[in-house]
C-alpha cells in the first residue's frame, strides 16, 4: 500500500486484514520501527537485518505469511524497496490518497496530542493546529513528488494500481472492489475498531484559519503558471564533452554556444581530449579526484541567431532548410547567398524564431535539434549522467573560467580572443519584436536562468 501519514492507512490496513487470505504487516520499512510503533523485531529479523538486505526481509515476510502478504510504504521509507516493489508485476499496488490540507492538519494535531490511532472515543484528545505556509508547501511537495514517481513507475512498466481516496475507505462496496482486485473474497461488514479522529470542519481545527485560507487561495493548484514543455528528452551527449589534458576541467558544451572559444581556452592546458563514453569518462574522473565540470549558457536570442546563420543559412541542415522554405514558408535566400539588406535578414530571423517555438512545442514534423533545443532541456539531458558543477554565463565568461581554474589549483590562461557576445549582425537588426519572439520561443530558458533583454547583457 503506497500511502502517507494521516491518510487513513491504519483503517484501510485493518480492513485488509479482515479479508480472508490477506495480511498487511504495517510499516515494515519505517526508519525507526518495523511494522508498528516500538516494534524492533519481525519474524526473527532485527532493524540491522532489514537494513543489511531489505529484499531478504521481504522474502522472509512472504514465506512466513499464509496467503497474500503486504505492507504500507510511505515516501520516507527505505528507497531501495520502492523500485523493486514497483517494478514487480506480481505485486499488487494499492494507492491511498487524501486531500493534502486535511492530511497536513491531521498530522499537526496528532503531533500535538500524541494520539495517532483512536479505538475508544472516550479517550479522544483534541487540539487545534497552527498552519505554517512553508511547512505545508513542503508537505505538499513531498506528496506530489511521491505520487508522480509512483505514476511514472506504473506507466513505464505497463501496470495498473487500485486507487482509493480517504473518503472511500469506509465504503463497503469500494473495499469489496479492492478485494476483487486482490483476487480474494469480499467483506460482509467493515472493521470499525478504529474511530475517526477530529471529524470537525477543517476551519475549526486550525488556529489561524483565515491565514490558511489566504495562503491556499494563492497556491497555483492547477499549475496555471507552468511553462508548457513538449520538448523530447535529450541524451547526456557524453561523446561531445571536452576535457583539458593537463587540468582536471571538463567542459559540457551546449551547441550554438561559445564552444570554440571555451575549447581553445582548454587547449592551453596542454591540449584537449574527448570522444568519451560513459565508461571512459568515469575512468577520467576516478583518475582525477579533484575535478570540475562546467557548461556555458548563451543568451537565447544570440544563440538562436548563431543557429540561424551558421546552421540554416550557411550550414549542413539542407533538408531542414528546404522544409522551412517550402513547407513553413520562411523567407530564406538561396543556398550560399545572403539577404539583400538588414530588413530582409531581420524578417527571415523573426520567421525562424516563430518556427522554433512551433518546433519546441511539438507542432512540426521536424526533429528538435540540439543547436536550437532549449538550454534547460540540454542541461536536463546532462543530468541523466551528471549535472555540471558550475553553470557559467557567456557575458562573464573570462571571470567564470578564471574561477574554475583557481578551483583546481591552476593559473588561468587568458581567453585568446574576446567572446563575441555582441554579434554585429544581430545588433544591426535587433528590436523589441525579435526579443519578444525569442522570449516566446525560449520561455523556459528566460524563466529558468533569469535572462534579461539581449541589449542589457
Amino acid at each position: 500500500m503506497f500511502a502517507a501519514m494521516r491518510t487513513g492507512s491504519n483503517f484501510l490496513e485493518a480492513n485488509l486484514n479482515a479479508m480472508q487470505g490477506v495480511t498487511c504487516h504495517g510499516e515494515v520499512f519505517n526508519p525507526t520501527f518495523i511494522g508498528k510503533s516500538n516494534q524492533m523485531e519481525f519474524m526473527g529479523l532485527s532493524l540491522a537485518d532489514r537494513a543489511a538486505d531489505p529484499m531478504a526481509f521481504i522474502r522472509t515476510m512472504r514465506a512466513g505469511t499464509q496467503g497474500l502478504s503486504g505492507f504500507r510504504y510511505f515516501h520516507d521509507h527505505d528507497p531501495r524497496v520502492f523500485d523493486a516493489v514497483l517494478e514487480d508485476p506480481l505485486c499488487a499496488k494499492i494507492i491511498l490518497t487524501r486531500n493534502p490540507i486535511e492530511s497536513y492538519v491531521s498530522l499537526k494535531i496528532a503531533q500535538q496530542t500524541g494520539q495517532w490511532k483512536l479505538t475508544n472515543v472516550n479517550k479522544i484528545k483534541t487540539a487545534q493546529a497552527h498552519f505554517d505556509r512553508a511547512e505545508f508547501e513542503a508537505h505538499l511537495t513531498d506528496l506530489q513528488d511521491f505520487q508522480v514517481k509512483i505514476m511514472h513507475g506504473l506507466q513505464v512498466t505497463g501496470q495498473a494500481a487500485f486507487y482509493i481516496d480517504y473518503d472511500d475507505i469506509n465504503d463497503l462496496d469500494v473495499l469489496n472492489g479492492l478485494a476483487a482486485f486482490l483476487g480474494v473474497a469480499g467483506l460482509e461488514s467493515l472493521d470499525n475498531s478504529l474511530k475517526k479522529q477530529n471529524p470537525e470542519e477543517i476551519s475549526q481545527k486550525v488556529l489561524n484559519a483565515d491565514e490558511m485560507e489566504r495562503v491556499l487561495s494563492r497556491l497555483d493548484r492547477f499549475n496555471l503558471a507552468r511553462t508548457p514543455n513538449f520538448e523530447p528528452r535529450r541524451a547526456p551527449m557524453v561523446p561531445g564533452f571536452v576535457a583539458a589534458r593537463q587540468a582536471p576541467l571538463l567542459y559540457m558544451p551546449i551547441k550554438s554556444g561559445p564552444v570554440v572559444d571555451v575549447t581553445r581556452w582548454l587547449e592551453r592546458f596542454g591540449g584537449v581530449e574527448g570522444d568519451f563514453t560513459q565508461k571512459t569518462l568515469r575512468q577520467w574522473k576516478r583518475a582525477r579526484p579533484v575535478h570540475r565540470s562546467f557548461t556555458v549558457l548563451r543568451h537565447p536570442l544570440a544563440r538562436a541567431h548563431e543557429t540561424f546563420v551558421a546552421q540554416i543559412l550557411n550550414g549542413p541542415f539542407r533538408e531542414i532548410r528546404n522544409q522551412l522554405a517550402k513547407v513553413y514558408k520562411l523567407p530564406l535566400p538561396d543556398l550560399g547567398e545572403t539577404y539583400p539588406d538588414s530588413k530582409a535578414h531581420r524578417d527571415g530571423f523573426l520567421a525562424f524564431l516563430k518556427w522554433v517555438k512551433l518546433n519546441l512545442s511539438g507542432q512540426t514534423g521536424v526533429r528538435v535539434d540540439a543547436h536550437w533545443a532549449s538550454q534547460a532541456a540540454i542541461l536536463q539531458g546532462f543530468a541523466q549522467f551528471q549535472s555540471p558543477d558550475v553553470v557559467l554565463r557567456e557575458d562573464r565568461l573570462a571571470e567564470g573560467l578564471a574561477f574554475l581554474a583557481a578551483e583546481v589549483g591552476k593559473t588561468p590562461p587568458e581567453i585568446a580572443d574576446p567572446c563575441p557576445v555582441f554579434d554585429d549582425t544581430l545588433a544591426s537588426i535587433y528590436d523589441a519584436g525579435l526579443e519578444e519572439a525569442a522570449r516566446d520561443a525560449y520561455a523556459r530558458d528566460y524563466i529558468a536562468f533569469g535572462f534579461q533583454d539581449w541589449r542589457k547583457v
